[in-house]
């Protein structure tokens, strides 16, 4: 008959010095470190000073800080000493991501916690960090659940640092004294991480991202500046909730501020849900004995299914590159913090089977230095995150497009618009070499179009909305579209005459713009990537007079909402910003209507006849009586 032996005196005999407890390592085990930021630094420190004595161990780790560096050790001593599995490669430097990169091991997230529990992949020895014990003798995994936890239920041996600093977060994040087989008891700071390092660029895309983003969203966000970026620009939404693999400084403001409550997530309803946290010791301090916080490890947390479940739920991931058909790479660069498979196809996929649901792809449009673009032709030797088929929402700092239904034909234009402006001639030459597109297609002025995002305007009418705002490349068939579908005396209104075609010649120059010499504005209804044109409103510069033409095609459904109105005040709002120096129409003396919305404008209006057609003509430094 056994004798139970009360859990706090079991604490007891179970404590160890750290090289005590590394000495009970043996060679050719397998030994799993702790995650991230919890790491559990001090025994890590005595595992290297222990490798000398030991030889053929296998490394398995999620994402490391590199505080002792490991995977120095395993390079100096040609994997004799220790060999690395990671399945994310954290990225301090470019550099040691390239030296270090045969250590990968490229999975879905979902799935990780499974290989160990499993035994396929048996773990001989989990090394953790933890809170102390309660009075119950439960120890809290506190930043870093992901897989770790399921790391240390199927280990053979556990040796767990307590830390007082760690924050005992609630959730599926326990571990009893009793399933703990060494306790190494040591204080020191937890690993923290510094996001908020943004650029220009990462504010510029963060503000296309935040327009697609609704009130009453499921929010998940990559570990990289640009994911930051996006979080700032949602002070403004309502009622978001949260469910992603690491949680962060920024999240926890947003939940301080109010606009992430999580009452309408449809699952774990007012839970901020995560596997790991990374972020500055007021985080930490944030998630301890906090029960507005639901850590769970990676096989719930990643699961497409769970996710999937999640109203509205939106993923934000960063890609390293893409192809012109929309082939994502996810390496780390400068402007991550991981390399490898990751999180990400898991999000993606759940995401879009999410009711509301969105995938949005994040990428810097080209190098720190603008030399070397992100969009490329083919993506060569690196690796495919995510397949082109899953690929729905793109943003770059110049725009974002929806890739989903697209022909490759289209997904070229797509994204060759929001390239940087500087690749976009070579990589519009590379396409048509790789005949991703017509040989006779052309891309105009919008070879250096910057798109602007503050003419965008979104408009409430009983239930519908519709959005006004710049056209892009890949307008070019919807704005055909609402040509042909004009009544024939619309047709004539803005033509002229009884115009039958509509041919890509027509429709080119108003969707190849450059938004500075030629504008063309188009009112959209219906969902991003998939509306309908409703209204098609133009100038085009005369360079001799310095005076922008101005034209509208408004369908008839949607006549008398105002949309010629908002129209011509972006048009001469923009012409403004441009350094033109007023607008002049051309219209059928019998359109009423262009006659008096031209004269809603706040200057003085001239008018004229020629005998076929009424002009109308205003200087901005004259303003009406």
């Amino acid at each position: 008959m056994t004798r139970s032996i009360y859990w706090a005196d079991s604490y007891v005999e179970k404590r160890k010095t750290a090289a005590g407890a590394i000495a009970m390592i043996r060679p050719g085990q397998r030994v799993f470190i702790g995650s991230a930021t919890g790491e559990p630094q001090a025994l890590v420190k005595a595992l290297s000073e222990a490798t000398l004595k030991l030889s053929g161990l296998e490394i398995v780790r999620l994402m490391s800080r590199e505080t002792t560096s490991l995977s120095e050790i395993a390079d100096k001593t040609h994997d004799h000493s220790l060999n690395i599995r990671t399945i994310y490669l954290g990225s301090a430097d470019t550099e040691s991501i390239a030296r270090y990169m045969r250590f990968i091991t490229p999975m879905n997230m979902s799935e990780v916690p499974g290989l160990f529990l499993s035994r396929k992949m048996p773990i001989h020895v989990a090394m953790i960090q933890v809170a102390p014990p309660d009075d119950f003798g439960w120890l809290s995994l506190g930043v870093s659940v992901d897989i770790t936890l399921a790391a240390a239920q199927s280990a053979d041996l556990v040796i767990a640092q307590v830390n007082p600093k760690m924050p005992r977060t609630m959730g599926q994040s326990f571990l009893h004294v009793n399933q703990v087989h060494v306790i190494v008891e040591h204080e020191e700071p937890l690993l923290s991480v510094d996001l908020r390092k943004r650029s220009g660029a990462a504010e510029w895309a963060g503000k296309h991202i935040s327009r697609l983003i609704e009130d009453g969203t499921t929010l998940q966000m990559g570990l990289d500046a640009a994911s930051q970026a996006t979080i700032k620009g949602l002070g403004e939404k309502n009622d978001l909730g949260f469910h992603s693999q690491y949680m962060t400084d920024d999240i926890m403001h947003l939940y301080a501020k109010g606009v992430i409550t999580n009452r309408k997530k449809g699952l774990n309803d007012g839970k901020l849900v995560a596997s790991c946290a990374i972020g500055s010791p007021n985080l930490y301090e944030f998630l301890h004995d906090n029960p507005a916080v639901d850590f769970r490890p990676s096989d719930y947390v990643n699961d497409p299914f769970v996710i999937s479940q999640h109203n509205r739920m939106v993923s934000m991931n960063v890609a390293h590159s893409m192809d012109l058909t929309g082939q994502v790479a996810a390496e780390a660069s400068e402007h991550t913090f991981f390399a490898g498979v990751s999180g990400i196809p898991d999000f993606v996929r759940g995401a879009k089977r999410s009711k509301g649901g969105k995938s949005i792809i994040m990428l810097y449009s080209a190098s720190r230095d603008g030399k070397r673009s992100h969009i490329v032709p083919s993506l060569g030797d690196a690796a495919v995150v995510v397949p082109r088929g899953d690929v729905h929402y793109v943003v770059t700092e110049y725009g974002a497009v929806n890739l989903f239904g697209k022909s490759l034909q289209e997904r070229v234009l797509a994204l060759i618009g929001i390239a940087h402006p500087d690749h976009r001639d070579w990589l519009f030459s590379a396409a048509k070499e790789a005949r991703l597109i017509g040989s006779d297609r052309r891309l105009g002025e919008a070879t250096k179009g910057i798109y602007p995002i503050h003419l965008e305007e979104t408009i409430e009418y009983g239930d519908e909305k519709i959005t006004v705002r710049p056209s892009k490349p890949v307008d070019e068939r919807r704005i055909q579209e609402h040509y042909y579908s004009l009544d024939k005396e619309d047709v004539q209104l803005r033509f002229f005459h009884d115009k039958l075609s509509f041919d890509r010649n027509d429709v080119e120059t108003r969707s190849q713009i450059d938004y500075i010499k030629d504008l063309t504005l188009v009112a959209v209804v219906g969902e991003f990537g998939f509306g309908r044109v409703v209204g098609v409103g133009e100038y085009l510069l005369l360079i001799e007079s310095n005076v922008a033409e101005v034209a509208f095609s408004i369908s008839k459904d949607y006549q008398g909402k105002g949309l010629g109105k908002i129209f011509l005040r972006k048009l001469a709002r923009a012409a403004r910003e441009n350094g033109i120096t007023g607008l002049v129409a051309y219209t059928s003396p019998k359109n009423k209507a262009m006659i008096n919305l031209f004269k809603t404008l706040p200057y003085k209006v001239k008018t004229s006849f020629d005998g076929e057609s009424l002009m109308l003509k205003c200087r901005f430094d004259e303003m009406a009586d």
